[in-house]
């Protein structure tokens, strides 16, 4: 089985964000509630210690640890359990009211033009993904790869096999870096693994820092643990990270304006969400889709192709994704592909929310489902039947001429 990151930092920065989050230093009444929250940090640090040896944001916790106990005359003996969630504040639920217009993209940008033409991506599965430009591809892409690189944000995956000795990979980390940007945001670096969906950036804030816009840049927990949303005004971004199972899926939302800022214009052929996946990397979803189903209809004619037990014939898995997915489309067909190939139904599931995340995302409606163009020169479909009655509309008219001609 793959073998998830050891280290939890990732998990002890969240923690302690939730519980003093709403507090911008503690005053005399709130420091006893204040030191608790940091022993019960430091001795999260302490837990993983053995695993983060070579993790800076691990390094750089310890540290501030040791600051804040100083700062506030924390004593390092004292209960350790977590003290109960803060709720923010009203006001802080919100952008400030004298926020720089120029933190938020559609009031700053486009005051006196057109709405903004917004674009999504999607990476999600074995892995599928879908470009800015609505083109769908399931891909190998083992290891780490871009898929967002401009000058607003940086966002990389990390995908590895399913099983041992598997071409089946899945996305098991994410890395959302948003750069620094005029007075709205300081640069803010997001990390996700198997089995860690944080709901703070790494250094524990949820928002863009100490610049006068921070809060144009937000993150909010959906579902704990399984569903992430990060709110980036000042680009007009929507980006959300879920954990499906054991892997992690992306979906976002983005300006065609901000989608091509890319100074190094040369530099996008690396750019998987906009250049798609190279041609080394893609898979002919619709070969392994066929072979797939006649090695279904091979197994049925007798015992030389035993399934085991868990596994998933063409027929079970068109039904099981049927009761998700219920118009056969590529999400629908990215489904089957899935489940045939791992066996873990949690990828059917990955398929619903990715669906889920571009109704909610995409902004064409009509773009919604995709499809395979080979499907519409399959026999008996509409082009085909079209191209031949066209096709005999003009032998017709030919031959009338020629008996004109006559």
């Amino acid at each position: 089985p793959t073998v998830t990151s050891a280290c939890k930092i990732l998990k002890c920065n969240s923690e302690f964000w939730a519980a003093t989050s709403g507090s911008h230093g503690p005053g005399t009444e709130e420091a006893p509630e204040f030191c608790t929250a940091l022993r019960a940090y430091a001795h999260c640090t302490r837990r993983t210690a053995r695993t983060c040896r070579g993790d800076l944001a691990y390094h750089s916790a310890v540290h501030g640890i040791e600051d804040l106990m100083v700062q506030h005359n924390c004593s390092k003996d004292g209960p350790t359990s977590q003290p109960r969630l803060r709720t923010l504040p009203p006001g802080d639920s919100q952008e400030r009211s004298d926020s720089p217009e120029i933190c938020h993209y559609e009031k700053s940008f486009h005051k006196h033009s057109a709405a903004p033409n917004y674009t999504h991506c999607g990476l999600f599965g074995d892995p599928h993904l879908r470009t800015f430009t609505d083109t769908f591809q399931t891909c190998k892409v083992q290891g780490a790869w871009p898929l967002i690189d401009n000058n607003y944000l940086n966002v990389q995956v990390t995908n590895t096999p399913v099983l041992p000795g598997s071409t089946a990979t899945a996305t098991s980390k994410l890395t959302i870096i948003f750069k620094s940007f005029q007075e709205c945001v300081e640069q803010k670096v997001y990390q996700a693994e198997m089995d860690e969906l944080p709901a703070a950036f790494a250094d524990g804030s949820k928002n863009g820092g100490d610049k006068h816009g921070a809060n144009s840049l937000k993150i909010t927990e959906k579902v704990s643990g399984q569903h992430i949303e990060i709110q980036a005004k000042y680009i007009g971004t929507t980006i959300v990270v879920r954990q499906v199972g054991r892997y992690l899926t992306f979906a976002v939302r983005m300006p065609e304006e901000v989608v091509n800022a890319v100074e190094d214009r040369d530099s996008q052929g690396l750019y998987l969400c906009l250049r798609g996946c190279p041609l080394n990397q893609q898979i002919d979803f619709q070969a392994v889709r066929s072979a797939q189903a006649t090695e279904g209809r091979a197994r049925r004619k007798g015992p030389s192709l035993p399934a085991p037990p868990e596994a998933f014939t063409y027929e079970t898995a068109t039904a099981k994704c049927r009761e998700k997915l219920p118009v056969e489309d590529l999400y629908f067909q990215s489904c089957v592909f899935d489940l045939l190939t791992t066996g873990d139904v949690n990828f059917m599931l990955a398929a619903y929310y990715a669906f889920e995340d571009v109704k909610m995302l995409h902004s064409n409606k009509d773009k919604l489902h995709l499809y395979e163009r080979t499907r519409e020169l399959a026999p008996g479909s509409g082009a085909p039947s079209g191209a031949s009655s066209a096709l005999w509309v003009l032998l017709l008219c030919l031959s009338q001429c020629w008996l004109c001609l006559l």
